[in-house]
C-alpha cells in the first residue's frame, strides 16, 4: 500500500513539473498588446440604397388582366427614394502613418460610400478611400489627424515555420479581440488570389478579424489578416494573412497614384508531377509548366514554348507554378529580365521583356491555328480512341474556332488511363510536338522508343494541361 502511495505521489510531482516547465515555455502577450492596440481600429461601412433598388422584378402580366393596368401604373412611376440604409460590413485596420494612413482589406470596404474608422479610445473618424486594389484585395484609407499611434513594420519572410504569431482585430463585431497562434506553412496559393504568397496559420479568425494586423513577437506587423478556410463560415483551424512586404508595396503604389502596376509574362501554367517530370527528363519535380501561351503576351515575343518549365524567374527560384505569379507580378513593368526554362531536359535562359498586366485576361485567351482530317484513330496498344477536331466538335466544347488537335472520344484501357487522359480531352502536342491531326499523331507515337514517358498536351473544358503518357 505504501509504495502504490508513493508511486502515486511521484506521478503527481512529475505532472506538476512537467506542466510549470510547459508553462514557463509559453510567451506573454500582454507587453504585446498593450503597445500595438492603440494603432488597431474597427473599420465599418454604410452605402446609399433606395427604394427602386429594393423593389423587385415584377411579372409580364398579360393582357387582361386584372392587375395589369395598376402594375403598369405603378412602374410608370418614379419610385420614392428611401433613407440611407447601414450595411453589414464590418472589419479591421490598423494605422501605418502618424498622419492617419490605415490599411485594410479591399473585401471590407468595397462598393462603401462611407467608411467609419473607430480608434481605441472610441474617436470615430470618416475615412477616405485612397485607393484598392482587389488582386491583393488590399485598401488603403487615411483619416486627418496628427500623432497618431502606429504599428512597427517587421518581415514576413523572416518568419520560421512554428513560430508564434498573434493578432489584433474585431471578430463578430467584439472589439479589440486578440488570438494567438503559429504560422504553418508560407507560400500559399489560394486558388481566386494568384498574386499573393499567403502565410498560413492556425490563428483564430473570423469574420470582423479581416484587414487586421498579424504580428510577431517583437510586436511587428508581418501580415494582414484577410482569409479563413471554412466550410461553416466560421474558424476551423487554418487561416491565411497578406505578407507584409507585399501589403506595403501595394499601400506605397496607391499612396502615389491611387492604382497598383504588375507585371506580365503571359502563360497558363501547372505544376510539374514526378510523372511529368520525368517525361521532360528532370531530375525531381520543380518549378512551373508553361502549358499555354497567350498571344500578344510578353512570353510570345520572347518565344516560349508549351513544355518549358519555369525554374527561376529575374533570379528567384520558382518552386512551384503557384509560386510564379506573385514573383512575376513584383518585378518593374517595361525591365528586360532573364528567365531559366527546363526544356528538352537542359537549361536555357530565356530574356523577356516585362509588361503592364492587362485588366481583362480572358480577351488573351484563344486557341492555335492548323486543321483537320476525316479519319477516325484507334490506338490499341495505349488505349485510347480518337476523332477529327472538326467544327461540331469545337463549338460544342467551346473551342475557338481554329483550335487545333483531335479529341479523344474513348478511353478504355492502359496507359492512357493511367495517366488521366479522358474522352472528351483534345490532344494539342505530343512530347513537345504540335497534333493538327491523327496522322500527326501516329508519326509522333511511332517515332518514340517504348518503356518512354512523354509529355502530352490537352485541352480539358478549355484550359490546358499536361499528362505523362507511358509508351507500352
Amino acid at each position: 500500500m505504501k509504495s502504490v502511495i508513493q508511486r502515486f505521489l511521484s506521478v503527481c510531482v512529475l505532472l506538476v513539473f512537467s506542466a510549470g516547465t510547459v508553462g514557463a515555455q509559453l510567451p506573454d502577450f500582454v507587453d504585446l498588446v498593450d503597445r500595438n492596440s492603440p494603432a488597431v481600429v474597427n473599420i465599418s461601412t454604410s452605402q446609399e440604397m433606395t427604394m427602386s433598388q429594393q423593389v423587385p422584378d415584377m411579372p409580364d402580366l398579360p393582357e387582361g388582366h386584372p392587375f395589369r393596368d395598376f402594375m403598369d401604373r405603378f412602374m410608370d412611376e418614379d419610385p420614392p427614394r428611401g433613407p440611407r440604409f447601414d450595411s453589414q460590413s464590418l472589419g479591421s485596420g490598423f494605422i501605418v502613418s502618424d498622419d492617419g494612413y490605415i490599411l485594410t482589406n479591399n473585401h471590407v470596404v468595397e462598393g462603401a460610400t462611407e467608411i467609419i474608422v473607430r480608434l481605441n479610445d472610441r474617436r470615430q473618424l470618416v475615412a477616405e478611400l485612397v485607393g484598392a486594389d482587389p488582386r491583393s484585395d488590399l485598401a488603403l484609407l487615411k483619416v486627418e489627424g496628427e500623432d497618431l499611434p502606429t504599428v512597427s513594420v517587421g518581415s514576413s519572410s523572416d518568419l520560421k515555420v512554428g513560430e508564434w504569431v498573434l493578432a489584433i482585430g474585431a471578430p463578430f463585431g467584439f472589439d479589440y479581440s486578440v488570438t494567438a497562434g503559429i504560422i504553418s506553412a508560407k507560400g500559399r496559393n489560394l486558388p481566386t488570389e494568384s498574386y499573393v504568397p499567403f502565410l498560413q496559420t492556425d490563428v483564430a479568425i473570423n469574420p470582423g478579424n479581416s484587414g487586421g494586423p498579424l504580428f510577431n513577437l517583437d510586436g511587428e506587423v508581418v501580415g494582414i489578416n484577410s482569409h479563413i478556410y471554412s466550410r461553416s463560415g466560421g474558424f476551423q483551424g487554418i487561416s491565411f494573412a497578406i505578407p507584409i512586404e507585399l501589403a506595403m508595396d501595394v499601400a506605397d503604389q496607391l499612396k502615389a497614384g491611387g492604382v497598383v502596376s504588375r507585371a506580365w509574362l503571359g502563360v497558363v501554367i501547372q505544376d510539374v508531377t514526378r510523372e511529368l517530370a520525368e517525361s521532360f527528363g528532370m531530375d525531381r519535380p520543380e518549378g512551373a509548366l508553361v502549358a499555354q501561351i497567350l498571344p500578344g503576351s510578353p512570353a510570345e515575343s520572347a518565344e516560349f514554348e508549351p513544355g518549358d518549365v519555369i525554374v527561376e524567374f529575374n533570379g528567384v527560384d520558382v518552386p512551384n507554378s503557384g509560386a510564379l505569379p506573385a514573383i512575376v507580378g513584383r518585378a518593374p513593368v517595361g525591365d528586360r529580365v532573364p528567365v531559366v526554362v527546363m526544356r528538352s531536359g537542359e537549361e536555357q535562359v530565356i530574356e523577356v521583356t516585362l509588361e503592364q498586366l492587362p485588366e481583362d485576361l480572358t480577351a488573351q485567351r484563344s486557341g492555335a491555328p492548323r486543321q483537320q482530317e476525316q479519319d477516325q484513330g484507334e490506338f490499341a496498344a495505349l488505349g485510347m480512341t480518337v476523332e477529327p477536331l472538326n467544327a461540331d466538335a469545337r463549338e460544342a466544347l467551346g473551342l475557338d474556332e481554329n483550335a487545333a488537335g483531335v479529341l479523344v472520344s474513348d478511353v478504355s484501357g492502359e496507359p492512357a488511363r493511367e495517366s488521366g487522359l479522358m474522352a472528351g480531352d483534345v490532344i494539342t502536342r505530343i512530347n513537345r510536338q504540335e497534333i493538327a491531326n491523327i496522322a500527326a499523331l501516329r508519326e509522333v507515337l511511332d517515332s518514340v522508343s517504348s518503356g518512354r514517358s512523354i509529355p502530352m498536351l490537352v485541352l480539358r473544358n478549355g484550359n490546358p494541361r499536361f499528362l505523362a503518357l507511358r509508351i507500352p
